[in-house]
């Protein structure tokens, strides 16, 4: 008895005090930044960021890194506002003062350009508007993480731009201290009883392994998430900026660059604005899109048009732009040349403005040889009737 005891004793001094779970709320109190290459450094050791600062302490390491990442969105909504003048547009457009909001950006001219406006749509996930990866963001650099290439070069061959922001659904708030009532004995249940009893028991387990690590395992508060009215999910965000937006905009050619479940929400506007979609779309670039046209249960028409106006940059071992079979009756797919399926919209980033361009190019090309043909038949037809006269 005197032995288990000892031994109770040394587990106990054994066990390390979690530390608390409060983080710098900057960069600097961080001490990192970002230097002129856009890359992610320590600014005493010039190192790169470093996930385990301290050893045997996941989650602790977890949330400081999850606390570096919502530093780095205001950082990047930031550069968004102050270097390229982009607004923020509140949604829903006619929120109430008490009710949860979300926001996209706009460049100066996204409404009012008369010729050509981009829309980028991120992946889903903790991205925020502005962003492809977080990831690539910290462990690479901004120009590969970031929509910033894209914004950048939109704006210098006179896009507009609107960066939409399908990600940020709802409110998260405290959910409020109350007592959790005991589960009724005579509640159905579809499991049988010992696969519950297999799961029960590995779930304590998990709760026991770490509850018997640490003295004084930090508490995390219960939260509750509030939806945005009419931008409660991914796709009606989209849905949302493209009858409130992009329908009001300007520009006679609309261009869409969408990445991953970006480019579902993609087609799940098409299912639900067919002909607004083809009469304002010129083109659209998706990269690793996670869109699928039987599940979507796309119309034949969707996918004759997504044939002739979009092109899929996927993952794949092969050079950039080398052509893929066409698994299905829809986007000509390339390769993005990069097995990574985060770093496809970089590393397509210029063979998808090359895309834009010859689709615009050809677009004008026809509308002109339409016109001059219309020209040259009213002449024919003016002839004509002058020589009957």
């Amino acid at each position: 008895k005197i032995d288990v005891k000892l031994q109770i004793d040394l587990d106990e001094l054994m066990k390390k005090d979690e530390p608390p779970l409060t983080f710098p709320k900057t960069l600097e109190e961080f001490e990192y930044a970002f230097n002129e290459y856009g890359q992610l450094r320590h600014v005493k050791t010039g190192e790169p960021f470093v996930f385990n600062a301290r050893e045997d302490l996941h989650r602790w390491n977890q949330k400081r890194y999850e606390a570096l990442g919502e530093i780095i969105t205001q950082y990047v909504y930031d550069l968004l506002e102050k270097k390229y003048n982009m607004t923020k547009e509140t949604l829903p457009v006619d929120a109430t003062g008490d009710e949860p909001t979300s926001f996209i950006y706009l460049s100066p001219d996204a409404l009012s350009n008369p010729s050509k406006l981009l829309v980028l749509i991120q992946g889903s996930g903790v991205v925020r508007a502005g962003q492809w990866a977080r990831r690539l963001i910290i462990n690479q650099d901004l120009d590969s993480g970031t929509q910033i290439p894209f914004i950048t070069k939109a704006m210098e061959e006179g896009y507009g731009v609107m960066v939409l922001n399908p990600n940020e659904n709802y409110l998260e708030v405290k959910k409020p201290a109350k007592s959790t009532p005991l589960p009724s004995p005579t509640e159905p249940s579809d499991e049988p009883a010992e696969k519950r009893e297999r799961k029960d028991d590995k779930e304590g387990k998990k709760k026991r392994e770490f509850y018997e690590k640490y003295r004084n395992p930090q508490k995390e508060a219960e939260t509750e998430r509030i939806p945005i009215r009419e931008n409660g999910s991914f796709e009606e965000h989209v849905l949302y900026v493209w009858d409130h937006f992009v329908t009001k905009a300007s520009a006679k050619n609309v261009f869409i660059m969408a990445h991953s479940y970006g480019g579902l929400s993609f087609v799940e506007l098409m299912n639900q604005r067919e002909m607004q979609v083809k009469n304002r779309v010129c083109a659209v670039a998706l990269t690793d899109s996670a869109h699928s046209i039987w599940l979507q249960e796309t119309s034949k028409s969707m996918q004759d048009w997504m044939q002739q106006h979009c092109c899929n940059w996927v993952s794949s071992q092969e050079p950039l732009d080398t052509q893929l079979d066409h698994m299905l009756p829809d986007c000509p797919r390339v390769s993005a040349g990069t097995e990574r399926h985060e770093l496809t919209s970089w590393m397509s980033f210029l063979s998808i403005f090359r895309f834009f361009r010859e689709v615009l190019e050809t677009k004008e090309g026809e509308e002109a040889e339409g016109t001059s043909s219309t020209v040259t038949t009213r002449s024919s037809s003016l002839k004509n009737k002058h020589q009957d006269l």
